[in-house]
C-alpha cells in the first residue's frame, strides 16, 4: 500500500502544467483532489514517476456565467458547486448531484475536473455533463480545444484527452429557464458509488415535452448518453406510457458488468427504474 517513487511538482500556472506534461509524457500525471489517483498509486495500478499537483493553479478554480454558457474551472470542488448561488439558480442539477458524492470531507477536496477527466465509469458527474450537453476545454502544447462530453469517453479510464493535455474547464450551455431536472442514484449506502443512476433534464411547452436528455451512470464501461430514452419523451405529455417507453430505452442502452453490486440483469433493471423516477421528478419541477 505504498506508492512507487515519484518526483513531485507544484506548478503555478496552466502553461507550466502543460510544459511538464510535454516534457515527461505518459510518465507524468496530474493530481487534483487525489481521490482516484492516490489509491491507484498505493495499489501500484498507477505508477507515475512525475506527480504534478494542480493545487496552486488559481486560474482553474471558478464558476462564472460566460455569455449563454456556464463555465466551471477544473479545480472547482464539489463543495463549491453546492455553495454556488449561480448554479442554484441556473443549473441546480449540479448541486443535487454533488450532494450524492461521498461525504463532506471528500466534497471539500474532490474536484469537478478530476471527477470528469479520469474516465471512471462510477463517477457521477460525467453522465450529468452528457445530459447537459457540456464541453470539456483541454489545453496542450498546440493550444486549446473543446471536446463534447458525449464524445469524450472511449472506455473505462480511457478518454479523448491526450497525455500532454490538461482539462482546464467545463462549458455548459445554460439550461432553459423553467427546465425540469433530476438525478436518481441507487446505492448500497450513503456515499457509495451507484449501482445505477440516471440524470434527466427536460423542458415543457404547455403540456408537451419540447426537449429531453437522459444519461446513465455506472451501467457500462463509460457513462451512457441514452439518446433514445430522451427522444421517447419529446412531443409527448410525459405520461405513464411515454415514461415506460423511455425507461425501456434506457434499460436497453445499459451494458453493465456483473460485480459485487449485483448481476447484469439487476443493474439494467435498476437503470430503467432510476430513469422513470428521474423523469417524474424532473417533470414535477418543470415550468409549463
Amino acid at each position: 500500500m505504498i506508492p512507487g517513487a515519484f518526483e513531485y511538482h507544484r506548478p503555478g500556472s496552466v502553461d507550466e502544467v502543460v510544459a511538464l506534461l510535454t516534457k515527461h509524457g505518459d510518465e507524468g500525471r496530474v493530481v487534483a483532489g487525489g481521490h482516484s489517483l492516490i489509491p491507484m498509486m498505493k495499489l501500484r495500478l498507477a505508477v507515475p514517476t512525475h506527480l504534478i499537483d494542480l493545487g496552486s493553479v488559481a486560474d482553474l478554480k471558478n464558476i462564472k456565467a460566460a455569455g449563454s454558457a456556464i463555465e466551471i474551472g477544473a479545480m472547482t470542488t464539489q463543495h463549491d458547486l453546492i455553495a454556488s448561488d449561480l448554479l442554484a439558480e441556473a443549473c441546480p442539477i449540479l448541486r443535487e448531484v454533488a450532494l450524492t458524492i461521498a461525504d463532506p470531507q471528500v466534497r471539500y477536496c474532490g474536484t469537478v475536473g478530476g471527477n470528469v477527466a479520469n474516465g471512471d465509469p462510477g463517477n457521477d458527474m460525467p453522465a450529468v455533463m452528457q445530459c447537459l450537453d457540456a464541453s470539456f476545454v483541454l489545453k496542450g502544447p498546440g493550444g486549446k480545444r473543446q471536446v463534447a462530453a458525449r464524445e469524450f469517453y472511449e472506455a473505462a479510464y480511457f478518454t479523448a484527452r491526450k497525455d500532454d493535455e490538461i482539462l482546464t474547464s467545463i462549458s455548459i450551455p445554460t439550461p432553459a429557464f423553467g427546465h425540469g431536472y433530476a438525478y436518481e442514484k441507487l446505492k448500497r449506502k450513503v456515499g457509495d458509488y451507484a449501482i445505477a443512476a440516471a440524470a434527466v433534464v427536460l423542458t415543457m411547452d404547455g403540456g408537451t415535452c419540447k426537449s429531453a436528455a437522459v444519461a446513465l451512470t455506472n451501467v457500462g464501461d463509460t457513462p451512457i448518453y441514452a439518446e433514445a430514452a430522451g427522444q421517447a419523451l419529446v412531443g409527448t405529455a410525459v405520461d405513464e406510457a411515454a415514461i415506460a417507453k423511455a425507461s425501456a430505452a434506457a434499460k436497453a442502452a445499459a451494458k453493465p458488468a456483473a460485480d459485487m453490486r449485483g448481476p447484469q440483469e439487476y443493474k439494467s433493471h435498476a437503470a430503467g427504474v432510476m430513469v422513470g423516477r428521474a423523469i417524474k421528478r424532473a417533470l414535477a419541477r418543470a415550468k409549463r
